[in-house]
């Protein structure tokens, strides 16, 4: 009797235990992890909300963190349902790559994220859930979506149209609506920003809001921010440009502390203005005679006879020096005139429009830099956004079928029923 007593002391004990936790703590405890709602027969805890809220929180997600957070649960039950229904499965090392890469945009590693979002009431596997359906989702697109995108050497072409054209990018004309977001008034100034993307229409409309709206300096001159280089945009604003049309409004855009609103005014392909950094090389091979018929034969004559600036020196051989001048340096250091001709060339191109003294001038561009390279994305990169692009509109799409879809049962619903 006393051994039976003994082997079911351990059972006995935790009975005790839960006897004396006050009742209103334990059915606090049984509501925290009953089924808030169901999403196709899964449930959703009210644990995994709050735990869901805090995480949103912590990452600073604007709006309504509840009903963001609610959206996101539903979201995450479609994505794995789907990711189930293909067969789809991630292991324990892809979800571990993809914590790491996540904690990496904060310069954390996986342990020192975890840590982190610890110390705000975030369990680790509130952080795993999250990573784990967004990448088996990517999963589920590219395996159903991924066969019908198609993107050809024409698409790469325009969308670098606004990146490069010709060595350099074209100028934009653009005015900006830059709203300052506050912590205590993110949603107002979201709705705020969205309100007026989807409404201004023309020039005048726009400008009147940058007077009253724009936390910018130009906000007194409209928005009006003049014509510039495209690649001297910030990166997100290039982007978002790129899509658009002349009198055509962006999306609003997250730049720090700003909600910023762009409306291209007008666009001059081939570029008015050099982008800072661009360099050109460019020969100039003087002819005697200015504008004469003589002159003009020669220059028809050596332009036979060359297809790069290196050709020149063959020509320029036996002549005095200062015949032929290959320079490189700044296109912003370029004089008015040459700039101007130069814009109308290509490599290897030439222009007989300009004179020196008693001399016709034979130009001929050898080689242009647009500017730092990281500045101009390759072509392979852009292959791969547009792509990208592609397939998350398809995942949008997709993801509203299945919300269509989905049947939502909410526990407040079946206890009113």
């Amino acid at each position: 009797m006393t051994m039976r007593l003994i082997s079911h002391l351990p059972a006995l004990m935790l009975a005790l235990a839960v006897s004396l936790v006050p009742p209103t703590v334990a059915e606090a405890q049984q509501g925290l992890f009953s089924p808030r709602l169901t999403v196709n027969g899964r449930a959703i805890t009210e644990y995994e909300l709050q735990q869901r809220m805090k995480f949103m929180e912590l990452l600073r997600t604007p709006g309504d963190i509840a009903e963001a957070a609610e959206v996101a649960l539903i979201e995450d039950r479609l994505r794995m349902d789907a990711a189930d229904a293909m067969g789809i499965k991630l292991t324990d090392q892809q979800i571990l790559e993809g914590m790491k890469e996540f904690a990496s945009r904060a310069d954390l590693s996986v342990e020192e994220f975890v840590e982190a979002i610890g110390q705000g009431g975030v369990e680790p596997e509130t952080f795993r859930d999250f990573v784990e359906a967004g990448l088996v989702w990517r999963e589920v697109i590219r395996a159903k979506f991924g066969p019908r995108v198609q993107v050809t050497d024409a698409d790469v072409d325009r969308a670098l149209s606004l990146s490069s054209k010709r060595g350099f990018p074209p100028s934009v004309l653009v005015s900006e609506i830059a709203i300052k977001v506050y912590a205590h008034k993110e949603e107002e100034t979201q709705a705020l920003a969205e309100r007026l993307a989807a409404t201004l229409r023309g020039e005048a409309a726009f400008a009147a809001a940058a007077k009253e709206y724009s936390a910018a300096p130009t906000a007194e001159e409209g928005g009006d921010l003049g014509w510039m280089s495209s690649v001297s945009l910030p990166p997100p604003a290039r982007a978002a440009l790129q899509g658009l049309r002349p009198g055509q409004v962006s999306q609003p855009l997250r730049v720090g502390d700003m909600l910023v609103i762009y409306y291209l005014r007008d666009l001059r392909e081939g570029g008015q203005t050099a982008p800072e950094g661009a360099y050109v090389e460019y020969a100039e091979f003087l002819i005697p005679g200015g504008r004469s018929a003589a002159a003009l034969e020669e220059a028809a004559r050596v332009r036979a006879r060359v297809d790069a600036c290196d050709d020149l020196y063959g020509i320029a051989k036996g002549l005095p020096e200062d015949r032929l001048t290959i320079t490189s340096m700044p296109a912003a250091r370029l004089s008015p005139e040459v700039a101007r001709e130069l814009e109308l060339l290509d490599e290897g191109e030439s222009s007989t429009a300009l004179t020196r003294g008693d001399a016709l001038v034979f130009l001929m561009l050898c080689n242009r830099q647009a500017g730092p390279a990281e500045e101009i994305p390759s072509r392979e990169a852009t292959r791969t956004a547009l792509a990208n692009e592609r397939l998350n509109g398809y995942s949008e799409s997709y993801m509203s079928e299945l919300m269509a879809e989905a049947l939502i049962r909410y526990a407040r619903d079946e206890e009113g029923g």
